[in-house]
């Protein structure tokens, strides 16, 4: 059965028709050129990346010339975090970087990198709402990391994280600041010409884009060294030849994404409110994460004591509702979620969270349906797991 509701936009989403459109071209014989060729094929080929270079820039506030396109938000997390620390070591400064204990693990697999090459990672305590912990910034800093990362906006629980100071901070103690603004695009405005940030992170698939391109933005080259050596595409901080097609899309979606940000957010907002409302009524001992802090319209995470999550999930996903336990790339895990630990929830708590996100297709009778099937999925978990405790 396919579920008729889907409630996992923060994990991916439907790729817009605009978007499948303007990739068309670039997927036959049209536009077939490779854009590193100097005639008319390639030269065609890179028109469309030098487009979509721009609808990029454009999206987030920055000049075309600080966009690098990777194969994803995973290598942009890497790029940066891995890159910044590199290229520190090529100074002869401290191989150190400082990352939030809530981050993605493409930025926490990152610092590891870093430490398994002889640098060091310092990880960066969050409050019980999973805001980054100021005094504990300011301690790292005092390290002399050379690059801190820390998420515009948590993929799990949504909470929105005060940037703008902690990038003031990293900029008066000399640090390049990182931040993995994935979830943000398309549902928050991004300026990043005007932000305290030199490393910013966006992905196409979380916007209605195509699967396996991303996007570093990047103010001063000089001070990241690439991962991957090759060709001299993309100033040589990203070689090899250019998903062309891919790349177009993402520039048509976030073309568009930022044109609809404003009205596409305060739809989300309220669809989120009205959901949570349902869920509280429909559940009475459900338990909001993160519901003291500021966060993202899209995501909505809640706990259902007693209820485990990924038999919770299962129930659900028969009853036609697609959701997530957390971020999607920890699914299967036995271990609860490292963002909620982070946050000082309690290990049996943590192991029945359910995020809820939602999208531009999401609609109010959605909503209802989810929260129909719900209840009934909830007992039928806890009335199992009441049956294996007493085995």
């Amino acid at each position: 059965m396919t579920p008729a509701v889907y409630l996992d936009h923060a994990a991916t989403t439907p790729v817009r028709p605009e978007v499948r459109q303007a990739m068309l071209p670039y997927l036959g014989h049209e536009v077939f050129g490779n854009p590193s060729s100097a005639h008319w094929f390639g030269r065609a080929a890179r028109a469309g990346v030098e487009q979509a270079r721009r609808q990029v820039a454009a999206a987030v506030g920055a000049d075309s010339a600080q966009v690098f396109f990777t194969s994803g938000g995973t290598e942009a997390d890497n790029l940066a975090v891995l890159g910044a620390a590199l290229a520190a070591r090529d100074r002869a400064s401290p191989m150190c970087v400082a990352v939030s204990a809530i981050e993605h693990k493409a930025v926490l697999a990152g610092a590891h990198a870093v430490a398994h090459l002889g640098g060091e990672e310092i990880l960066l305590p969050v409050d019980p709402n999973g805001v980054i912990d100021l005094a504990g910034l300011e301690a790292a800093l005092a390290r002399r990391p050379a690059v801190v990362s820390v998420m515009l906006v948590n993929n799990e629980t949504g909470v929105i994280q005060p940037i703008a100071e902690i990038g003031r901070r990293c900029r008066a103690a000399g640090t390049l600041f990182h931040t993995d603004a994935v979830q943000a695009l398309g549902n928050l405005p991004i300026a990043f010409a005007g932000l305290p940030c030199d490393l910013l992170t966006v992905s196409a698939h979380k916007i209605g884009g195509p699967k396996g391109v991303g996007a570093l933005v990047v103010r001063d080259r000089a001070k990241v060294a690439p991962l991957i050596t090759g060709g001299g595409q993309q100033g040589g901080l990203r070689p090899g030849t250019e998903n062309v097609a891919g790349i177009v899309g993402f520039g048509m979606a976030a073309e568009l994404a930022a044109q609809q940000q404003p009205e596409h957010a305060c739809r989300l907002a309220g669809l989120r409110m009205h959901l949570t409302k349902l869920i509280a009524q429909a559940v009475p001992d459900v338990v909001f994460t993160a519901d003291g802090a500021e966060r993202v319209p899209h995501i909505l995470n809640f706990c259902v004591p007693g209820a485990d999550s990924e038999a919770l999930l299962m129930h659900l996903d028969l009853a036609g509702v697609a959701a997530s336990g957390g971020s999607a790339c920890s699914t299967g895990a036995v271990e609860p979620s490292h963002v909620l630990t982070a946050m000082g929830l309690p290990r049996e708590l943590a192991m029945s969270a359910i995020r809820f996100s939602l999208g531009r297709e999401t609609t109010e009778a959605d909503l209802h349906h989810a929260v129909a099937v719900l209840p009934p999925a909830i007992d039928k978990v806890r009335a199992l797991t009441r049956v294996l405790a007493r085995a």
